[in-house]
């Protein structure tokens, strides 16, 4: 079975942004007396806005309503995103354009919908994808697969045939769990646990060695294991 499509996740895989995220996460909760430390941040990575909002909410016990609180973080996101903090990863612009020149592409990411919108369109790169969806309009966010899922179901591509290219733990186990054959790009970070590189086909130094990885599956160079 070839490969028809190709779904890759925002955050530590097309732009260096995930520090953006702690320190918003950061910032609201000391607005409210609160530290906020790195096991949390490990606690909410990959979990939809609602998801880590309501977190956030629980954590700070805050009087404000859990939509305020996701309202509070995405706009600092936002802000920071159209100031710049937000750039794209080394090779990330050619590997998103030269895929997407062979096959259709996806974004499955755990970001709010503002967030995705506001990244893509900064960097130029809205039209070069044919779907791109929020974990926060799934049920469920990474590590459960719905994003992943529902990102292969846009594309009308069943998720085995589609390639994933993710940072995390929690993205990977949520793209191989959806049936995607996973390139792992480790965060520096925040890397991925052991058991979850397993998971994945391939693990890359950056995303010149994805892009090759990517194009040699789709070129058959690369047969799935």
């Amino acid at each position: 079975m070839t490969f028809a499509a190709v779904v890759f996740d925002l955050d530590g895989v097309l732009v260096e942004s995930e520090h953006l995220w702690e320190e918003n996460w950061v910032a609201y909760a000391a607005r409210h007396g609160v530290e906020w430390t790195p096991e949390d941040t490990a606690r909410v990575q990959g979990m939809s806005a609602p998801e880590w909002a309501g977190y956030l909410a629980e954590r700070t016990e805050t009087a404000e309503a859990v939509q305020q609180v996701e309202d509070a973080v995405v706009d600092g996101m936002i802000a920071s995103i159209e100031a710049g903090h937000a750039p794209l990863l080394p090779g990330a612009d050619a590997m998103v354009r030269d895929v997407g020149a062979r096959v259709p592409i996806a974004l499955a990411s755990s970001a709010a919908r503002r967030v995705i919108d506001a990244v893509l369109a900064t960097h130029g790169l809205t039209s070069e994808f044919r779907a791109t969806v929020s974990s926060a309009e799934v049920a469920r966010g990474k590590p459960s697969p719905d994003v992943y899922v529902e990102a292969a179901a846009r594309l009308d591509v069943p998720g085995q045939r589609c390639l994933g290219v993710e940072d995390s733990s929690n993205g990977i186990r949520a793209a191989a769990a959806a049936g995607l054959t996973v390139v792992a790009l480790p965060n520096p970070t925040y890397p991925p646990k052991p058991d979850a590189l397993e998971l994945a086909a391939r693990i890359a130094s950056d995303n010149d060695e994805v892009r090759r990885t990517l194009l040699a599956y789709l070129t058959g160079e690369l047969v799935r294991s």
